[in-house]
């Protein structure tokens, strides 16, 4: 068996019986696709609701801890006041990471939602197509069986005509016979 003999199987194999299969194939991917990608946006939802939680504890947490700073310096605790100034920072920094996370998931989800509808979209389109497609198929099936019936009837007619010129030919021949043998035909 050749290379081309493989590859030359393989495309008729891919190629469906029914051509309303290949529709169905397509919008079963895209609706599948379009199920994925929604859940993974409500995966980043979730996920965006956490991180505005956290945004929310990290920012209240920097208020709490500026409160604290300002008491520290009215006591005159420059040790605690320093202390407060690293967590204070160090808050700032996990407000600030968290706010780049909420930005980005926002970013992400956004364009999981506007690649859902876009399959959503697609696979409407494909759907209606199919639906003209299957229309058409339909139409087409029965002007073919039409056409053959008349094909077919045509091919009767045909066999009729030749019947005809054969009956006339073996009359022909016949009165040729009995011209021949002296017989003329009987009325």
């Amino acid at each position: 068996m050749g290379l081309f003999s493989i590859f030359s199987r393989k495309k008729k194999d891919a190629t469906p019986s029914d051509p309303l299969k290949a529709y169905d194939g397509m919008i079963e991917s895209l609706d599948r696709q379009a199920a994925q990608v929604r859940r993974s946006a409500a995966t980043l939802l979730a996920l965006k609701g956490e991180l505005s939680r956290d945004n929310e504890r990290y920012s209240k947490r920097c208020i709490e801890i500026e409160t604290r700073i300002t008491a520290a310096a009215a006591k005159g605790d420059g040790r605690a006041e320093k202390a407060l100034k690293r967590d204070l920072d160090e808050a700032k920094d996990l407000c600030e990471q968290t706010q780049k996370a909420l930005d980005s998931a926002n970013d992400d989800a956004h364009v999981l939602l506007e690649s859902a509808e876009d399959l959503a979209k697609r696979a409407r389109e494909l759907k209606s197509e199919r639906l003209s497609a299957q229309a058409r198929l339909k139409s087409g099936q029965v002007v073919s069986a039409a056409l053959k019936q008349q094909a077919e009837e045509f091919d009767r007619v045909m066999a009729i005509d030749a019947a005809r010129d054969e009956i006339e030919k073996a009359r022909a021949l016949a009165d040729i016979y009995r011209e021949d043998t002296g017989k003329k035909p009987e009325p």
